[in-house]
């Protein structure tokens, strides 16, 4: 796999929407490790993901579908109203092809199981995206949301 020289690669602003504080946190981590050039923002509800992005506008989210509130799929919808260039990824517990069907026809761009997946599968996800955001800053006239492939 060819890794994102990280000195080459804009940054991304990301928002993680888990209601488990400990995979919130582990998440974060992992990303703000493995690619210090993201900038990671959390919350643990569907409604403080819709106050976080009328102010952040950020280009990446990870949704969990189980939330307090609002579910992850009812959260995507409602970003999609408004931002369609946002790339969002689900993470989750409920890997049901009814529940993956529903993600990607709400506008998802990728979808991973928290059992299922690993760590590394999220890396080569992050990375693709940000090879995307430097092709689409090469185009100003795309989104990096333009470039992905959605499932």
């Amino acid at each position: 796999m060819q890794h994102v020289a990280m000195e080459t690669v804009p940054g991304l602003t990301t928002l993680i929407v888990e209601d488990n504080p400990s995979f919130r946190g582990s998440l974060k981590e992992m990303l703000v490790t493995r690619f210090p050039q993201i900038t990671v923002y959390e919350v643990g509800s569907g409604e403080e993901a819709l106050e976080t992005m009328a102010r952040l506008r950020p280009d990446l989210m990870f949704v969990d579908i189980r939330l307090p509130g609002q579910n992850g799929l009812e959260l995507t919808r409602q970003v999609r109203k408004d931002d369609t260039r946002v790339i969002i990824v689900v993470l989750t517990n409920y890997d049901l092809p009814e529940f993956r069907e529903a993600a990607f026809r709400y506008g998802v761009n990728y979808f991973f199981s928290k059992s299922g997946s690993s760590m590394e599968e999220i890396v080569a996800a992050v990375e693709a995206i940000l090879r995307q955001k430097v092709k689409a800053k090469g185009n100003p006239e795309r989104s990096p949301q333009d470039l992905i492939p959605w499932g």
